[in-house]
């Protein structure tokens, strides 16, 4: 893995207008960024590709789009106000503070890294013979390792089960794990902070009510869950859908825009009959790892992690982790809820939140699974995936965005060779075929090869030359971003390229079939 990597992307956005650092000129805010007019580009398709692969494949899944101020109450049922706390410990030579079931979960993955190293030592001494069940479950070493690997699981979801922070410090203290910075064990007490912002709500101090920034997306669709299924008319089981920004005070707020403080997410809950969770929620693991396969990212850049510390609303979650410049982390998670919220709201606010089964004849609480994904998050890994930097035939390199192509922030760029000759205007023409169904940019200045590293770096997928010939014949010369192919084509056949590889329906058609 290169180390570097991050450094990279966060030299990479900004050059290129993808993420800027939010009020630089007042040197900036810790954890906050602004997205630039290519980052705006790429992340409205992100969201374009996943809200319609919600609701526009999926005729039982409707949307809505919720104010981010909710009544207090909301976060006291929903037990943010008593449980949505991170447990911090900081260490003493280097002042960084970090979450401890972090600092215990990546002592977890350095264990996990020894096992894999001892399997692929085994693989390539036993080539075609080698039994990857039978060595696991024999050797030694592994069985060694993984015995460790249970023995502090077990430690850990028993201290924070029981919310025993001296516990966890002493499991901290006792594996030695050291700071990343000081590389000493100099460790403070664990202890808790509740990440949610407060805010007011009022014209005065006095007759102002205190609220809070909304910490998730997810309570706005559960209060409005009655009037959605009503007005709807929908039946269980029934899902309903939004994006939108959340909040939390971030104490641990690092690796770009991967935690962040203010951030966006795109939720989608499914009301279903209780009894029925286990089955959908492992039709939503694989409906939601498909969905991000379909990408074309390669399959061993994501893996399924079972959350061994349950939420106090789950009876079961699961991560689709992926494989970020600074390893695996959660991309997005699938939970199962079960009647919590939808229960702890009605109790709270005295007013009956249920669901009346025709089929059964009876009305009852649904449960819900939840899928629910960091726009941000998945946007970094887009740009993780794509970043390269290749060395070609003839000894020069350059840096290329490898985008999916229906995602790419423009589609196609328009680049006459020279600014006379009528070239300028005949692009211009051309360009008018295509400005209301993509993204497009045009660009006369520097010279034509320039003009193509430039468009590799924001990821465009085909750069469209204009030369005299084009003025004589109506061709031109299309070029890919992948394969610096180029080819002379003409304007119907690059209609039926952004037809069937640039627009967002190619992805959708690909994902429905």
């Amino acid at each position: 893995m290169d180390k570097d990597a991050l450094k990279k992307i966060i030299s990479h956005s900004k050059e290129y207008g993808f993420i800027f650092p939010s009020s630089e000129i007042y040197e900036g805010l810790n954890a906050i960024y602004d997205y630039a007019h290519n980052g705006v580009l790429l992340k409205n398709n992100i969201r374009e590709y996943w809200w319609k692969s919600m609701i526009q494949l999926n005729e039982n899944i409707v949307g809505i789009d919720s104010a981010i101020f909710m009544h207090p109450k909301t976060w006291v049922a929903s037990g943010h106000v008593d449980a949505f706390n991170d447990p911090l410990i900081d260490n003493k030579d280097s002042k960084k503070r970090y979450r401890a079931d972090v600092l215990i979960e990546e002592y977890i993955e350095k264990l996990n890294s020894k096992v894999q190293k001892e399997i692929s030592k085994a693989e390539k001494r036993f080539k075609e013979k080698f039994d990857k069940k039978q060595f696991t479950e024999t050797n030694p070493r592994v069985l060694e390792i993984t015995k460790s690997i249970e023995d502090v699981k077990g430690k850990m979801i028993l201290a924070f089960e029981n919310d025993d922070l001296p516990a966890v410090k002493k499991l901290i203290d006792d594996l030695e794990i050291k700071c990343p910075i000081s590389g000493t064990c100099n460790w403070t007490e664990v202890r808790q902070f509740n990440l949610m912002f407060n805010t007011k709500l009022g014209a005065s101090e006095d007759s102002s009510m205190d609220l809070y920034l909304r910490p998730e997306t997810a309570q706005g669709i559960f209060l409005n869950y009655l009037s959605i299924q009503k007005t709807s008319r929908m039946k269980i089981p029934f899902g309903i859908a939004q994006t939108g920004k959340a909040f939390r005070n971030e104490i641990v707020a690092r690796q770009f825009i991967f935690r962040m403080r203010e951030f966006e997410q795109m939720e989608m809950q499914f009301f279903i009959q209780p009894g029925t969770q286990e089955d959908c929620f492992n039709q939503w693991k694989k409906k939601r790892l498909d969905w991000h396969l379909n990408l074309g990212i390669k399959p061993n850049s994501f893996r399924y992690h079972d959350h061994d510390k349950l939420a106090h609303y789950a009876d079961a979650a699961c991560d689709i982790e992926f494989l970020f410049p600074f390893g695996f982390r959660e991309l997005e998670g699938i939970h199962s809820r079960t009647d919590f919220d939808l229960k702890s709201h009605e109790k709270l606010s005295g007013k009956k939140i249920q669901y009346f089964d025709p089929v059964l004849d009876k009305n009852y609480t649904p449960y819900v699974v939840e899928t629910s994904i960091g726009l941000d998050r998945m946007f970094l890994a887009i740009l993780s995936n794509s970043l390269k930097n290749e060395i070609l035939k003839d000894g020069s390199s350059r840096t290329v965005m490898s985008i999916p192509r229906p995602l790419a922030p423009n589609k196609l760029a328009f680049l006459p060779l020279l600014k006379k000759d009528g070239l300028p205007e005949y692009t211009r023409k051309i360009m008018r075929d295509f400005i209301h169904d993509i993204n497009i940019v045009y660009d006369e200045k520097d010279a034509i090869g320039r003009r193509y590293r430039r468009q590799d770096a924001i990821g465009t997928p085909y750069c469209i030359t204009i030369d005299h010939q084009t003025i004589e014949d109506d061709t031109f010369t299309i070029r890919d971003r992948d394969s610096m192919e180029q080819r002379r084509i003409k304007l119907s056949e690059l209609k039926t390229i952004v037809d069937s590889e640039l627009i967002l329906k190619s992805l959708l058609k690909k994902l429905d079939n």
